[in-house]
């Protein structure tokens, strides 16, 4: 096992770009796409003009090698540098936290359990709160509407701190125990927002569903785009996204047991409305929509005490 990242520097200063793919090990498609990228820069195909981009193919090669989500654990949360390394994802972490440090700009590319169509996550309007200070919402949206995709997503960190503060209370009346429990609201921190932590700004995008022929395709075209975008490429034209559908997580409702399941397959996106059964819990319990929204993240094969789905609501942030 070893960490690979390969920089492309042009002689001309400028923004430094990091491309990530395979942080989870079964989502390949950024993997397919940066190794195409880097045989056209090999071959002289494409060239940078200005700044740097820096391609890391395969994030967590032990989870790859096991063509599956994790290795020891899920790198994306709680990421941050160990001085005293727990597991394999640990030690990636000091080896990825720098390197992100280091840069500018993250465009992370990932893909989705069930069906549906790409759509990028971004991070907060700007602001000075404790949880995600941030000042570059206007690149960062910019960025977004250059990638290809016509759906944008945001409230990640915050919705999951709420799902964390659940938890507690979930704790303290004696319904989970400390091992099913990740107390800490920063442990939804992972590639974008340690990028946005550390100065920079970043987009995670979810190019489609994991055997998604199309899905290494989406993902090959936003990094062209991304580098277009920045300045960094001469020859290609981007379309910029306009009256895209924008969207806000707002609640995280977890697994509790191995017989809890969905009364169907559900697929990013889809709608429901207020009481409508989501799933049942193994006791029989029926799981309801909060409110009239769309599920995102549905994950029929996550383990108890981590996320089953997420609910968001329509907002007018892209209009």
């Amino acid at each position: 096992m070893h960490f690979k990242s390969v920089q492309y520097a042009s002689p001309q200063g400028g923004i430094k770009l990091m491309v990530t793919g395979a942080v989870h090990g079964n989502e390949v498609c950024g993997t397919k796409a940066i190794l195409r990228l880097m045989k056209q820069f090999e071959s002289g195909e494409l060239a940078l003009i200005q700044g740097s981009v820096t391609f890391v193919p395969i994030t967590n090669p032990l989870a790859y090698e096991k063509q599956q989500r994790m290795g020891d654990r899920n790198l994306n949360r709680n990421l941050y540098p160990r001085a005293d390394p727990q597991d394999f994802e640990d030690r990636i972490a000091n080896w990825l936290c720098p390197l992100l440090a280091d840069h500018d700009v993250l465009l992370d590319l990932h893909s989705f359990h069930t069906g549906g169509v790409p759509f990028a996550l971004v991070g907060p309007l700007d602001n000075a709160h404790r949880l995600e200070p941030f000042k570059f919402a206007r690149e960062e949206e910019a960025m977004a509407r250059a990638l290809g995709v016509t759906r944008f997503v945001d409230g990640w960190l915050d919705t999951y701190a709420k799902g964390v503060k659940n938890r507690m209370q979930r704790q303290a009346k004696g319904d989970l125990s400390v091992d099913d429990i990740s107390a800490d609201i920063k442990y939804g921190v992972g590639t974008t927002e340690y990028m946005r932590e550390n100065g920079g700004y970043a987009i995670t995008l979810e190019c489609g569903q994991h055997e998604d022929p199309h899905a290494p395709e989406v993902a090959y075209n936003a990094i062209l785009n991304t580098l277009a975008h920045l300045g960094m490429i001469q020859g290609r034209t981007v379309t910029y996204m306009t009256g895209a559908e924008a969207l806000s997580l707002c609640e995280v409702i977890d697994k509790d047991a191995p017989g809890d399941q969905f009364v169907k397959v559900w697929k990013s996106f889809d709608e429901v409305v207020k009481g409508e059964v989501v799933g049942h819990r193994e006791s029989g319990e029926a799981v309801c929509a909060p409110f009239d929204g769309l599920i995102v993240f549905p994950n029929p094969n996550a383990k108890p005490g981590q996320e089953w789905f997420y609910m968001a609501r329509r907002t007018h942030r892209f209009d």
